[in-house]
């Protein structure tokens, strides 16, 4: 029990709570007068030794149950609540046995098996599923319901809905009779709630491990610049920004450079033959005037950044190039969007880039889990911020487009594309999953803008956002 007080205690610490030594040995000596066969009196007395500030006891509440709940899984339904004849029951069973042979041996199946036959999987189980899948890569318990949902979309849980229809299809078609069939799905569906409570305990306990250097990135060299380059954005955690802003800040120089290059062949303007042609037919075709085409023309930005858990990364990424590009743009004004829309372009003309992501990323923030309205904002930039998109203006989106089943407001989006002289998407998923059902977020509605745009980009890695800025001053 010592042990795990002492990896309680560095919890605490990983997760912002300050605790002195001493506090902590004040800890133990509570625990043996306090005893450990009271859960309450137990929980009191650490609180008392540990916790000194209000802002603490939420985080202390947050993660009491995961170093001191109960180590068995969660209670599971009977097929059918138990309201099946024995003869319906093995009729399930025998149908569950035939569908999962048609699928090859995954963690998928086997959840899907404890979710319908109410078998509960251990936590040693569980924890072998998650072994497969991108361990967590932040750390704050805040996030902790978010990278439990990426951890489900990993392991393809929304596909058990699919499969569930599909069993019970099957069954109806045999003759099984409806009462029995809604009883299936009610079972089946309250013991998956069971296990994404249970898959959701265990990445929180990863999460804390992660916080305390124990998770699996410990004994693994620092990536290069070139893995690093790779690597997708939402798994670098927070001992690899110093070398990712490095990283950024290169690839920011060479952008400048390529694109300073550009632009100083394009301050003449390119050679218009046609015109030049045509202005010496007096000259009996002899070129003594050359005639250029419009000279470059420094692009305006307006930039809608989508401010979820998901695309921090990306967005502060995007922001830090940007910003370092700034002789090469003529203006610059950047939003973010959770349910309503924040102007963030005050930050950076106050101070620096890095400071001004800063204070964005504390002072900007969800209020609660899947909140994402891009709709909303759509609407606000349009009746609010519409006089900065004129036909200089380059617009761009970044987001997956997950709209949490609101409105996604094309009209907005059509009204600021006919103003506007491009749209361009900086998606923060990979293609594969734009458009695809997510269990929190539900269906993207990326594919409703995509119409609209002209341009959609995958920035999920760092080579993918430098390629897709710099296509960006290509046709200001």
């Amino acid at each position: 029990m010592d042990r795990r007080i002492t990896e309680f205690i560095a919890g605490l610490r990983a997760a912002g709570v300050r605790i002195s030594v001493a506090e902590s040995a004040d800890a133990l000596r509570a625990i043996e007068q306090a005893g450990i066969s009271d859960r309450n009196i137990f929980r009191l007395a650490l609180q008392a030794a540990l916790i000194k500030e209000r802002q603490d006891q939420a985080i202390f509440n947050d993660l009491f149950p995961f170093y001191f709940g109960k180590d068995a899984p969660p209670a599971m339904q009977q097929p059918g609540g138990g309201q099946l004849s024995p003869e319906e029951q093995q009729q399930l069973l025998r149908q569950l046995q035939q569908l999962l042979a048609q699928f090859p041996p995954s963690p998928l199946g086997q959840l899907f098996q404890s979710m319908i036959s109410g078998q509960p999987l251990s936590n040693q189980q569980i924890r072998a599923m998650l072994a497969n899948v991108s361990p967590p890569h932040l750390t704050n318990p805040r996030y902790r319901d978010w990278m439990a949902r990426q951890a489900m979309r990993e392991l393809q849980m929304n596909r058990l809905q699919q499969m569930l229809r599909q069993l019970l299809e099957q069954l109806r078609e045999q003759g099984m009779r409806e009462e029995a069939l809604r009883a299936i799905e009610q079972a089946a569906r309250a013991n998956l709630e069971a296990l994404e409570h249970q898959i959701g305990q265990q990445v929180a306990q990863q999460m804390q491990e992660q916080a305390q250097g124990q998770g699996p990135r410990q004994g693994q060299g620092r990536p290069n610049e070139r893995e690093l380059l790779d690597m997708p954005l939402e798994r670098i955690d927070a001992s690899l920004l110093p070398e990712t802003r490095t990283l950024v800040r290169k690839l920011a120089a060479r952008l400048r450079t390529r694109l300073a290059l550009r632009q100083r062949r394009g301050k003449t303007g390119t050679l218009d033959a046609k015109a030049t042609i045509r202005t010496n037919q007096r000259f009996g075709g002899v070129p003594m005037l050359v005639r250029h085409r419009k000279r470059h023309l420094k692009p305006k930005l307006v930039i809608l950044c989508d401010r979820s858990v998901s695309t921090q990364q990306a967005m502060s990424c995007m922001l830090l190039m940007i910003y370092a590009l700034h002789d090469q743009v003529s203006r610059t004004r950047s939003f973010a969007f959770i349910d309503r829309l924040y102007d963030m372009s005050h930050y950076f003309a106050e101070s620096r880039p890095e400071q001004a992501i800063a204070q964005v990323l504390a002072e900007i923030r969800p209020t609660r889990s899947y909140s994402t309205d891009l709709g909303n904002a759509l609407g606000e930039f349009c009746r609010d911020q519409l006089h900065l998109v004129d036909r200089r203006t380059t617009v761009i989106v970044l987001g997956d487009g997950r709209n949490n089943e609101n409105d996604p407001n094309l009209p907005a989006f059509e009204q600021i594309r006919r103003r506007a002289r491009r749209i361009v998407w900086f998606a923060t998923e990979e293609r594969a999953k734009w458009g695809v059902y997510d269990p929190g977020s539900l269906s993207s509605d990326i594919y409703k803008y995509a119409p609209m745009c002209d341009a959609m980009h995958e920035v999920t890695t760092l080579r993918q956002l430098a390629t897709a800025i710099d296509r960006l001053f290509l046709h200001p």
